[in-house]
């Protein structure tokens, strides 16, 4: 694919059989989502409470149900009562904290497989210090050039930015050390099935906002939650067959895997259309740091024992306190549960948010810890099914300032994604799965293909093709099947 003009602007095009060229599509395939912002998929941003869920939802608990489950309750309990006093006794100590010097020459297995447990890495010096805080400073200016028309959350004090257009962004998303990130991190994934058609060694990008958090505020709190959808964990089959191991009852539920691939590519998390899910595979998510921040100024918080919390979260809606009044945790003051609808911290067309009432024996109080102070330039990356939140008060000194950027492998499903995405960002609209609008198309001076030098960049963008090379994972007929996504 390459980028031809028009008199209208920059138009994609790519190339045919003996060297024609095909105008690609301008306009997208997926309808817009309403407008919104961030505040619209948390009830921890909005004071809502989570609705009854239909009682189609007794069915979908019974049609999962099995004896053996109860079983693997018990052992799920038994074993997060070690790892609940280890995390409370180490703290930030226990999210591991890596240079890119170490990522690029290579990490122990220790040390991968303690990324894998925790589910969560920092990831030091890949951008210079002084570049983040140029970005940081654009996106100020940006912002300021354009305020009639920049909106956020909350409205009367924007810390959370409804900007993606931006040529900081644009330029961080393609930085080289951010990218060479994202494929290590992607390699850490496993394809089981060799047939699986995803690149885990090919990173494409996708849209997010960008927070600049002032000192004081205590209004963006995001509780803890994750961000795979909610009842769409327990309604839709793939799915289901992600945590197959989990709903399988008994011991089953130790050979889960959460870095197996395969079962992902065909996952719907997003059964509702709501604004701000996100409905492709996207494999980690992260944030780039434009600021010194550290613990109490406003940063992210994790809960780090991935595979065990994704056990007791999808075996929680299967089970009750014996008595609704009591606080016990122990095993036999629970019961099975499968005359109500009740997925607690699930809502539809929510995220699915946790707390110490509706998960308890999680005691996120304890477990939630901050991640180690970062500086400009810094990454922070989480699994997809990590359990994360961000601090309720800042309390520092200084701007607490993210771009967020995940690690997103190249798939057909992601291609299409990344297809109207790429329509979109040329037309400076919000990205498909973000909340709809205007977004910046009246903004002056936003990001444009121009902005993007290299061609590994240019991909990532969806405003070039991909080429078949075996060692990235990309046969001839999956490099042609992502290339007629992207027209």
């Amino acid at each position: 694919m390459i980028l031809s003009t028009s008199r209208s602007g920059i138009v994609p095009a790519v190339l045919g059989k003996q060297g024609s060229r095909r105008t690609m599509a301008t306009a997208a395939t997926r309808a817009a989502r309403k407008e919104g912002s961030i505040a619209d998929i948390f009830t921890s941003l909005t004071d809502e409470s989570h609705i009854s869920l239909p009682e189609r939802f007794v069915d979908v608990k019974r049609g999962l149900w099995n004896d053996g489950l109860v079983e693997s309750w018990r052992q799920v309990l038994q074993a997060l009562e070690p790892t609940v006093e280890n995390i409370a006794a180490k703290g930030s100590d226990i999210v591991p904290r890596v240079s890119y010097a170490e990522l690029t020459s290579g990490l122990s297995r220790d040390k991968i497989n303690t990324i894998k447990q925790v589910g969560t890495v920092v990831v030091t010096g890949a951008v210079d210090k002084e570049q983040a805080l140029g970005w940081k400073q654009s996106i100020r200016d940006y912002a300021q050039e354009n305020t009639a028309h920049v909106k956020g959350f909350p409205p009367d004090n924007i810390q959370v930015f409804e900007i993606y257009n931006s040529k900081a962004q644009t330029q961080a998303r393609t930085h080289p050390g951010i990218i060479n990130t994202q494929k290590f991190l992607l390699s850490l994934w496993n394809k089981p099935d060799p047939a699986t058609e995803v690149s885990l060694q090919t990173p494409i990008s996708y849209f997010d906002r960008l927070r600049i958090r002032q000192p004081g505020d205590a209004k963006f709190t995001l509780g803890p939650h994750t961000d795979g959808g909610s009842v769409e964990q327990w309604e839709d089959p793939a799915i289901q067959h992600i945590f197959r191991n989990i709903l399988k009852g008994g011991s089953a539920w130790r050979r889960h895997d959460p870095f197996d691939v395969t079962p992902r590519i065909a996952a719907k998390q997003d059964l509702y259309n709501t604004p701000n899910a996100c409905s492709i595979f996207r494999a980690w998510q992260g944030w780039t740091a434009m600021s010194s921040t550290g613990l109490g100024e406003g940063t992210l918080r994790v809960l780090p024992m991935l595979s065990l919390a994704s056990a007791y979260i999808l075996l929680r809606p299967f089970f009750r306190p014996r008595d609704a009044a009591s606080s016990s945790l122990k095993f036999e003051d629970w019961v099975p549960d499968l005359d109500s609808p009740a997925f607690p911290g699930s809502s539809i067309g929510k995220t699915q948010e946790l707390n110490e009432q509706t998960h308890p024996h999680l005691q996120l109080a304890r477990t939630m810890v901050s991640v180690p102070r970062v500086e400009p330039g810094d990454q922070v990356y989480w699994h997809c099914d990590a359990v994360h939140a961000v601090e309720g008060h800042h309390q520092g000194r200084g701007d607490s300032s993210v771009l967020y950027i995940p690690a997103v492998p190249l798939t057909v499903h992601n291609a299409n994604y990344l297809r109207d995405q790429r329509i979109n960002f040329l037309a400076g609209l919000p990205p498909p799965d973000f909340p709809g609008g205007a977004g910046e198309t009246e903004f002056v001076g936003r990001g444009t293909a121009e902005d993007i030098p290299s061609s590994e960049g240019r991909e990532m963008y969806g405003l070039q093709a991909f080429a078949a090379d075996s060692s990235k994972g990309m046969s001839a007929d999956f490099a042609q099947k992502v290339n007629l996504a992207l027209q």
